[in-house]
């Protein structure tokens, strides 16, 4: 009997120690679970910035975040992302995050926050270069960087730009962008052309006009947004060009010859500037559309361009109070000229181009 009961004595410990063993086991990865759930990892912890980067794994992911301090296992941090079945969800771009957080947060943040986003506003009316200075100040790359992504010849090819610089298609707008760690003006530069092209859609929802037929658009667009002071004149004033056209008269805008001097220009536009032959923006001198657009129109300058008002004028002039006269005859544009140009209050005239 008494060796019947050591025989049980000796099945049953170590079966019970096995259990014990095995429950303190599962106990302590209970408690190792349930801690890297609700502790973070620093009390009181620091802010730390965060990034993922476009096509980036889930497991690459959590290690980085391991890797800062911002979990303190990426295992079960993967796990987790499993089990809210967000493995697919976690947002590229960068992210304000912090090291007193708990896991929870942390994936909350990567993966319903749009993250650290720069704030760029580019205005109507902008040539490339005044664009190439808004974007440097705004630190997304400089403006050097900016300019040799306008004239990038693979990127003009990609976009169907039949010109030798960007310019025209550098869509003005507020833009919110996570900036890439690599080439930042050259991303912002493409933005801005996908951005046009998708406002340009919607113009034309049935497709876009053939690649030169929209580049002659966006050249007489940027005419119309030098040339608009008061938006509703934007039809008129493109319908003028377009009458001018028809006729084969000169175009004769001050902007294009302004754009043809560059950067240097002074303000001061002089008789030798309207005479200059060698300047190929001078449409006083040379027939039919500059060589190319001289700013960057917005939307409605775009319509305008390519649904112009069907009237008979031929001229305009400011009036000085951002409006423009209409006229159909030189003579009386002359007299048009004579009433608002040279009998004009200075003080209290108002041009109607872009600076």
């Amino acid at each position: 009997m008494a060796r019947k009961r050591t025989l049980i004595i000796f099945t049953v410990v170590p079966v019970l120690l096995l259990l014990f063993s095995a429950g303190g086991y599962f106990g302590y990865k209970t408690w190792q679970e349930h801690r890297f759930l609700t502790v973070p990892p620093e009390t009181p912890g620091h802010e730390a910035v965060f990034r993922v980067e476009p096509g980036q794994s889930l497991w690459t992911i959590a290690r980085n975040l391991k890797k800062q301090g911002l979990v303190t296992d990426a295992r079960r941090f993967v796990a987790l992302a499993t089990l809210r079945k967000d493995t697919g969800r976690v947002r590229a771009g960068q992210f304000r995050l912090h090291t007193g957080w708990i896991p929870d947060s942390i994936l909350n943040e990567l993966t319903t926050s749009p993250g650290i986003m720069q704030r760029v506003s580019v205005r109507e009316g902008l040539t490339w270069w005044a664009t190439a200075a808004v974007i440097e100040k705004a630190g997304i790359g400089t403006a050097e960087t900016f300019e040799k992504a306008v004239f990038d010849r693979s990127l003009l090819d990609k976009y169907d730009i039949p010109a030798n610089s960007a310019e025209g298609y550098l869509f003005p707008e507020t833009y919110l962008l996570t900036p890439p760690t690599d080439d930042q003006a050259r991303a912002m530069a493409e933005t801005m052309i996908r951005e046009f092209l998708k406002n340009a859609r919607n113009l034309w929802p049935g497709g876009l006009p053939p690649a030169e037929e929209l580049h002659r658009i966006v050249i007489l667009a940027s005419l119309v947004e030098k040339e608009t002071g008061a938006a509703h004149e934007r039809e008129r004033i493109a319908g003028v060009f377009a009458n001018r056209l028809k006729k084969r008269m000169l175009i004769q805008a001050d902007p294009t010859i302004i754009y043809g001097l560059g950067p240097q220009f002074d303000g001061d536009i002089r008789k030798s500037h309207l005479q200059d032959r060698d300047n190929p923006y001078n449409t006083y001198t040379h027939p039919g559309l500059p060589p190319g657009p001289i700013c960057s129109p917005g939307l409605e300058s775009l319509r305008a361009a390519a649904f112009p008002e069907p009237h008979g004028y031929l001229y305009f002039v400011a009036k000085g109070d951002g409006t423009h006269h209409f006229s159909r005859t030189l003579m009386e544009h002359n007299k048009a000229v004579a009433r608002y140009q040279l009998r004009r209050n200075r003080s209290t005239y108002r041009s109607t181009i872009s600076e």
